[in-house]
């Protein structure tokens, strides 16, 4: 049997599906395009991959203690995501915050503070004020939606944003201090690995650099239930034209004859549409194979981005113990394993939870260990902030995006050096009747399910105008 004799025996045996606009990807972005499509008379269907809904946003039962896997906090400038929550009817929660923080500095002293700078000396403290109003007047300058529209956007994204920083001070605790808002707690790379270009739109998609380090308004609230509550609801008001564990291995079109739409293709299933919206973390848009190929363009900015690698830990004990010491939960060390660790603790619960992170090279480094070696290193590192209770939780769970097959990483795509000035324009071109949603590709709320939202609006309307 010949390989197409073979191929046309499988199309014949496969479910067919004819609708307006396909959508590749379950998550926030994709499911908010399909609903605006659907809203406006549209036929859509989504295949999703996972067997679940929700994409990098993921709220599990682990050991009894229900667990924020992936993505879960909602800041006040996220007005997408908020009327989005509010129409789905789901109710939010503030992060505990109350009493002292912790920073434990190079010589492993801890040390307690309130507000949002660290208990440093004097010096430092005004280099790191100081690089904080040198970076928002910087974004100040930065459209979001078009970083590279900035008159020195090639000369930004050809330095490291370590490297900016060491032209700007001297003083190495502040450039830590600074580097680890952007490098550890948002694009999970070393500082060194990414341009200072990348760096202001990380900031500008937040509204400002000062955002980024005020943690009481970066992680302000939770959703009850958990923010997966968002994808499941929207998929909810689908229907089922939601299809799981359908993971899309073709897509075909006829660039001479727009007219006859697209056709996405999975294990078993058809989909005949006149678009398709490619709505996954781009490291994976290449995982499916083009009937024709992709653009040269495209294929070359696929190349020049990837994703960052944190390791979220959770860990759940009988009471918050930290509160009765007058702890909010909330600490920082660009010198421990565990960078930042915040009070996790779910609404209306009388465990307490600890979230930590274990970001980018130290992320590595843990991961040639054992699985206890690396619970009892993460949870030493956590021991510093809040005392030897710490390494005794009840539950202890490692969120690892980097071994999942549908997203390969965490938080989200980045750019590397020089890629953002050179490539960004043409992230979400669409390519044909073929478009592009996510999160990572978002300007405010870059990399964030308020990004994923707004491009999944946009792209809606973009398809609606014809």
């Amino acid at each position: 049997m010949t390989r197409d004799h073979a191929n046309r025996k499988r199309r014949n045996t496969m479910e067919r599906i004819d609708c307006d606009v396909v959508i590749v990807g379950a998550g926030a972005s994709g499911l908010t395009a399909a609903n605006k499509l659907k809203d406006a008379g549209k036929s859509v269907v989504v295949l999703e991959a996972r067997d679940r809904i929700g994409g990098r946003l993921w709220t599990d039962d682990i050991d009894g203690a229900m667990l924020e896997i992936g993505g879960q906090w909602v800041s006040p400038d996220q007005d997408a995501l908020i009327e989005t929550i509010a129409d789905l009817g789901l109710e939010t929660y503030s992060r505990y915050r109350e009493g002292e923080n912790v920073y434990i500095g190079e010589t492993g002293e801890r040390r307690l503070f309130e507000g949002d700078i660290f208990p440093v000396p004097a010096k430092t403290e005004g280099e790191i004020v100081g690089l904080i109003e040198k970076l928002d007047a910087l974004v100040a300058e930065i459209d979001p939606d078009a970083p590279w529209a900035h008159p020195r956007a090639k000369e930004l994204d050809e330095v490291s944003f370590a490297e900016w920083l060491g032209t700007q001070t001297d003083d190495e605790e502040a450039k830590l201090n600074i580097g680890m808002f952007i490098a550890g707690a948002m694009l999970t790379k070393p500082a060194h690995a990414f341009s200072a270009l990348q760096a202001l739109l990380m900031a500008a998609s937040a509204g400002s650099f000062s955002n980024l380090v005020d943690a009481d308004f970066i992680l302000d609230k939770r959703v009850v239930g958990g923010l997966q509550q968002v994808p499941l609801g929207l998929a909810a008001k689908l229907g089922g034209a939601v299809r799981l564990g359908q993971p899309v291995r073709t897509i075909r079109w006829n660039p001479d004859n727009l007219a006859e739409g697209v056709v996405a293709v999975t294990e078993s299933l058809e989909v005949h549409a006149q678009r398709v919206i490619v709505a996954v973390p781009p490291v994976l848009i290449s995982r499916i194979s083009y009937e024709p190929p992709l653009p040269r363009r495209q294929h070359q900015l696929h190349q020049h981005l990837s994703m960052g690698f944190v390791i979220k830990v959770h860990a759940v004990y009988e009471t918050p113990f930290w509160r009765e010491d007058g702890l909010s939960g909330t600490a920082f060390s660009p010198y421990e394993l565990v960078h930042e660790a915040y009070d996790n603790s779910n609404h209306d619960d009388p465990r307490g939870t600890l979230v930590g992170f274990v970001s980018d090279e130290e992320a590595d480094g843990v991961f040639t260990l054992s699985a206890e070696e690396r619970k009892e290193r993460i949870l030493e590192s956590m021991s510093h902030y809040y005392g030897e209770q710490t390494k005794n939780p009840v539950v202890y769970y490692e969120s690892d995006w980097g071994s999942e097959e549908w997203t390969r990483g965490a938080y989200a795509a980045s750019f590397d050096m020089g890629g953002l000035a050179r490539y960004g324009s043409d992230l979400r071109a669409p390519v044909g009747p073929i478009h592009f949603s996510c999160s990572d590709m978002a300007g405010k709320g870059y990399q964030h399910v308020d990004g994923a939202i707004r491009v999944g609006r946009e792209v809606a309307a973009e398809i609606l105008a014809g």
